[in-house]
Order: C-alpha cells, then sequence, then structure tokens
C-alpha cells in the first residue's frame, strides 16, 4: 500500500477522526507528522490536551513505518510504551517521525541470527512554535520471520 493511501486511512480510522487527530505529512514510509488539534471534545477538565490523545496521536507510527521500511520477511509489534508530561498543552500540538537507513541496518544486524531484537524510539510533541509538551517512548519488538518449510 502507498504512504499516501495509508494517510488517507489513518485520517479517517475512527480512534484519530474523532480525537482530532490528522496525518499532515505521511512521506514513503520514512517520514511522517501528525498534528493533534486543540477541541471540546479532546480536552481535559483544565482545558488542557487530554493525555490519551497525546499518546494516541503517536501510536501506530513507528511500528508502521519500520514494517514498511523493513519488509515482509519481518515481525515488528509495539512492546511498550511511555510518556512524559512535560508541559500542559493549550493548543495544537504536533510530532515528527522520521526513520533512517542506519536504523533499518542497525535492526536488520539485531535480527539477524533470528533472535527478537527490542529497541526504543522517541518522540517529541510540539506546539508550532517548538514548546515542548510531551516525550513519548515506544519499544518495537523486531523478528526476521523464520523460513518456511517445503
Amino acid at each position: 500500500m502507498k504512504a499516501r493511501t495509508m494517510r488517507r486511512i489513518l485520517n479517517t480510522w475512527p480512534p484519530f477522526l474523532f480525537a482530532g487527530i490528522r496525518v499532515v505529512v505521511f512521506d514513503d514510509y520514512r517520514y511522517a507528522k501528525v498534528r493533534l488539534k486543540l477541541t471540546w471534545y479532546n480536552r481535559n477538565y483544565v482545558r488542557t490536551h487530554f493525555g490519551g490523545s497525546l499518546f494516541a496521536m503517536t501510536d501506530p507510527f513507528w511500528m508502521l513505518m519500520t514494517l514498511k521500511s523493513l519488509g515482509s520477511d519481518y515481525i515488528v509489534w509495539d512492546q511498550a510504551g511511555e510518556i512524559r508530561f512535560v508541559a500542559p498543552g493549550r493548543e495544537d500540538v504536533y510530532a515528527e517521525f522520521r526513520i533512517d537507513e542506519a536504523t533499518l541496518e542497525e535492526l536488520r544486524a539485531g535480527t539477524a541470527n533470528g533472535e527478537k531484537y527490542l529497541r526504543w524510539f522517541d518522540t517529541d510533541i510540539r506546539t508550532a512554535s517548538g514548546e515542548l509538551v510531551a516525550t513519548v517512548r515506544k519499544q518495537l519488538y523486531v523478528r526476521r520471520k523464520k523460513p518456511r518449510a517445503p
């Protein structure tokens, strides 16, 4: 599936659509930029971004980007996740994801012997002016698929 098609699907996916999350850029499964718009339905009691929405805006991207970049010979799953809140989000916020060839080579090397490989990916959530609102860490489980028996 082309990244452009995946972007359209994600933008109409109910958990994103109804949380105010929009994929702004999804470039060849190597770069993504996501916006979380602050609205009446996704803010908390003190009128800041709901923490679950902040985490949700980062949820599928590292897994999708890694899986599509490595190819069908690999199993890629989210293993763990954590979020650290830094400042109240009182305006639209953005998260960017970038996976480079060096990271993909690290994953290939780590799984070359058939073992699982766990790797953490960090994502900052920032306002348009660059103020840090939260940091999300996602740990991926990566393993090379076993060859099929004849």
